[in-house]
């Protein structure tokens, strides 16, 4: 039986990947050299792509790294010489903390409950703090931030750095980059990749923070440092041999949003988010876990089981219909479902019919 990954990443691969797979096989794309005029045409594609697609503003330099996890320990070497702020509403922003205090850095928080995100209007942030970071969509909570949550932060805060993580909303959800200086995802979740390739967004003042903290003598980190990684992407280059393969179908898959639209993609994101609202409202085993609606990720419904998770994950497995368990500690007590634009209405509706019909 072919199955349905609604798990929130990996999730299912997006409906033109097979396809473009066979092509980048037939015209060797896995095979070519990263210092080609080929490979430099595929960079220059995909990032042109992402730029129309997201709208990405003037100033802003695209580079590629393995992972959106990866993201996080050079954000810490390069933009932070002391001290950092982060929202944390969740298992993935406090990470990303994590990641800073290991790099012997403060990193300064302010703690949601569970299922909730950060009140931005009621948080003091000392002035000391050189970056604020902000998890847009916490993927292990489905609690979501808004823009403007981010705009307010913006006001408030004109000379620190602003590091937004985007890796499980965009392009499901229109986000004004020009408020935030970097901004990073990784592709296999809402660009329904294989996983293994993160892209890294940032501004003229993350390269001028680098450089000063270069200047001071401070180590900023190697071959994927800011000042290497832009030294190359001017030229459509990496400073190693990176996921060729992965960045090729990136562009292409972005290509074809572009062709369909990002307004469509986003209104049938909310509709399909409105119909898993409605589905946990209706169904006698689930209950939401964000409980402010305005909150609540239109990429990732998180519900709280009335019976341990295992029973209904694998009821719907049994249907061909894969979803994902709750995270952490709320693996047998909680589901998630990813509402990615992979995920076609008829196949949210199909899922919303099976959950509403099951019988445990």
């Amino acid at each position: 039986m072919k199955k349905l990954y609604f798990t929130p990443g990996p999730s299912q691969l997006y409906f033109t990947v097979e396809e473009h797979l066979k092509n980048a096989l037939k015209e060797g794309v896995p095979s070519i050299s990263h210092r080609s005029k080929d490979f430099q045409a595929i960079y220059s594609n995909t990032a042109e792509q992402l730029k129309e697609l997201l709208n990405i503003p003037e100033g802003y330099h695209i580079v590629f790294t393995s992972s959106a996890t990866e993201v996080w320990e050079r954000i810490g070497q390069n933009l932070i010489e002391r001290e950092s702020f982060h929202f944390v509403n969740g298992a993935f922003s406090e990470k990303f903390q994590n990641v800073i205090e290991n790099l012997g850095k403060s990193a300064l928080k302010k703690q949601a409950d569970e299922g909730s995100v950060v009140d931005v209007e009621t948080v003091l942030i000392p002035e000391s703090s050189e970056l604020i970071s902000i998890t847009y969509n916490e993927t292990s909570t489905g609690a979501s931030h808004t823009q403007n949550d981010l705009s307010l932060i913006r006001e408030s805060f004109e000379d620190q750095l602003i590091a937004l993580d985007v890796v499980s909303i965009t392009p499901s959800v229109e986000i004004d980059f020009s408020v935030v200086d970097t901004f990073y995802f990784s592709v296999q979740k809402c660009f329904g990749l294989p996983a293994g390739l993160g892209v890294w967004v940032f501004n003229e003042k993350c390269i001028q923070k680098a450089e000063s903290l270069l200047n001071k003598g401070i180590s900023i980190g190697s071959y994927h440092c800011i000042p290497e990684l832009v030294k190359k992407s001017v030229v459509n280059q990496t400073p190693d041999t990176p996921n060729m393969l992965n960045i090729y179908l990136l562009g292409k898959v972005a290509e074809d949003m572009n062709k369909k639209g990002v307004q469509q993609i986003r209104q049938e994101t909310n509709y399909k988010h409105a119909l898993l609202q409605h589905t946990i409202n209706e169904s006698k085993y689930l209950s939401h876990f964000v409980e402010k609606e305005i909150n609540r990720s239109k990429t990732t419904a998180v519900a709280i089981t009335t019976i341990d998770s295992k029973l209904l994950i694998d009821a719907l497995n049994k249907k061909g219909l894969v979803i994902g368990s709750g995270y952490g500690n709320f693996k047998a007590s909680q589901i998630r479902i990813a509402n990615f634009p992979t995920h076609s209405k008829e196949q949210i509706e199909m899922l919303s019919d099976q959950i509403l019909s099951l019988n445990i």
